[in-house]
């Protein structure tokens, strides 16, 4: 079948990979550079989300845990596996025992296919993992471990990949429109496909709404990190003070990469790290770790827009699981998360050889 794929984000690469290794005839348009948006703005993470547990994602979890090891065992000089300290105060929100439960499951969860199984470290053996620490009411730390990545050079080997199994990769080709009945507006015209695969992440409602289609509920939340100097080899996992949501310092090529916020965002409005992101991103590192870093620390800063499922009032608390819905011969790929990029492919190349069946 000829299928077009709109989208050059991880998803969307790895959707038309998919499709190729199924024999299709496989088009994928993007209307910037590959890899040039959300999908080269993460966290550098390829992890199960120890923190979507409490969440009851299970699901999601169990199946992120196995995408991340197969991510580590194919592309090994892109990825490396990162330990990771989960630090406990006398003043943490969260109690010891139910981090040990989340992660047993976590390992559980992974079973033959995890990296390393957590373990219990003192307040001494914290320190002597990460230094700059704070030591004060320090109770000790959970470590364990995760994947890390250059989520856009990982992008690139994805497109690459691509291109092997016989995908045609349309760089600059904006899509302006698409049809239920499989055909897509470019620059030059209407051309014709038997399916259409709108994997445009952010931008996947737009489109339906130019094309005057129906969309659905879409959470666009602005993730923003900073990059500083680096303090330690081994990643942090941190509470931020008086909130339940999760903030990471990790080691990142030389500089330590902290991130990320959660921030509503309108697709016109800049895609930038604000003001007030960062201090409230300094606040939280400034509350774990000496020497202090300020403003002219700051090396750098870089955001994304990450599309999350809709419903939820709470941006943190919103669904990172994904969501395929057809119109006729069009399907919109919703939601979805880095490292399970390559599951989600496999689910579009599922739902499109079943409409072969039942066509």
């Amino acid at each position: 079948m000829k299928i077009a794929v709109i989208g050059g984000g991880i998803n969307g690469l790895s959707s038309a990979w998919q499709l190729a290794l199924a024999g299709h005839d496989v088009s994928l348009f993007e209307r910037d550079s590959l890899m040039q948006a959300t999908s080269a703005a993460s966290s550098k993470l390829l992890h199960g989300g120890l923190r979507y547990l409490e969440q009851g994602e299970f699901r999601l979890v169990r199946e992120a845990l196995q995408e991340r090891r197969w991510w580590l065992k194919k592309a090994p000089q892109l990825t490396r596996r990162l330990p990771i300290l989960y630090p406990f105060y006398n003043d943490s929100r969260r109690a010891r025992w139910q981090l040990k439960i989340g992660l047993w499951l976590y390992d559980a969860f992974a079973g033959r296919k995890g990296i390393g199984r957590h373990r219990w470290l003192t307040a001494a053996q914290a320190l002597r993992c990460s230094s700059h620490l704070n030591s004060e009411g320090l109770r000790g730390a959970y470590l364990f471990f995760d994947g890390q990545m250059d989520d856009q050079k990982l992008g690139l080997w994805m497109a690459l990949q691509c291109r092997k199994a016989g995908v045609q990769l349309f760089e600059h080709s904006p899509v302006q429109q698409v049809s239920a009945d499989a055909k897509v507006l470019l620059a030059e015209g209407w051309q014709q496909f038997d399916r259409v695969v709108n994997v445009a992440g952010p931008w996947s409602q737009q489109l339906l709404k130019q094309s005057g289609l129906p969309q659905q509920p879409l959470d666009l939340v602005r993730g923003s990190h900073l990059l500083l100097p680096p303090i330690s080899r081994y990643g942090h996992m941190l509470e931020v003070p008086g909130e339940a949501r999760i903030v990471f310092v990790l080691p990142y090529q030389g500089s330590t990469l902290l991130g990320t916020t959660e921030v509503r965002q309108q697709l016109a409005e800049p895609i930038q790290c604000s003001a007030a992101e960062r201090d409230y991103l300094l606040g939280v590192y400034n509350h774990y770790f000496q020497p202090a870093a300020g403003k002219d620390t700051v090396l750098a800063d870089f955001a994304g827009v990450r599309p999350l499922l809709g419903g939820s009032a709470n941006a943190s608390k919103a669904s990172r699981e994904y969501q395929l819905t057809w119109q006729g011969q069009l399907l919109t790929v919703s939601g979805g998360k880095w490292t399970t990029a390559r599951a989600l492919g496999q689910s579009v190349a599922a739902q499109i050889s079943q409409s072969v069946t039942k066509g």
